[in-house]
């Protein structure tokens, strides 16, 4: 690797926990939270399918491309699938091009956020607000207006048709 090249590496990877608390500060604001839903992990796996707690009790990914929310483009909301809690909006939905539902914004209070280093980079992973179910992951390369890009996992969410 070049020398300029790795410097340049270097100054992003010092900067990334900086650029993440701005990026994503909005996240910390006081905004009132749901009623938080705490169930044993026997409880957990009566109320889900295997693969809704593999997601959102294990923090595990699905396959892209897998989601028939993909297709979805009515209004209404997307919820929770453990718990109901609304998540997004329909109208913050995007095509991202990355096989996963994808939101530039969420419903305030919503959601919660923690590093994860799973991978050697770190990542801002996101959770249900009040079952604390893992959703996905927030990226700053979204679209305007926040330029955020909030990956979910299409299995963890229930969409809610407005009306």
């Amino acid at each position: 690797m070049k020398r300029r090249s790795l410097i340049k590496l270097l100054g992003v990877a010092a900067l990334a926990p900086v650029i993440g608390q701005s990026v994503f500060a909005r996240q910390d604001e006081t905004m009132k939270q749901p009623e938080k839903l705490d169930l044993s992990e026997a409880q957990w796996r009566e109320r889900l399918t295997p693969e809704q707690f593999h997601i959102l009790r294990e923090a595990g990914t699905e396959r892209p491309g897998t989601s028939p929310l993909l297709q979805e483009k009515r209004n209404g909301a997307y919820a929770c699938v453990a718990c109901d809690n609304p998540l997004f909006d329909a109208s913050t939905k995007y095509e991202s091009g990355t096989g996963w539902p994808s939101f530039y914004d969420f419903i305030p209070g919503a959601l919660g956020t923690q590093k994860d280093y799973k991978l050697i980079w770190p990542r801002t992973e996101y959770h249900c607000a009040r079952c604390g179910g893992h959703h996905g992951h927030v990226f700053n390369d979204g679209p305007k207006p926040t330029g955020l890009r909030y990956c979910n996992n299409g299995i963890a969410l229930k969409f809610v048709p407005a009306g």
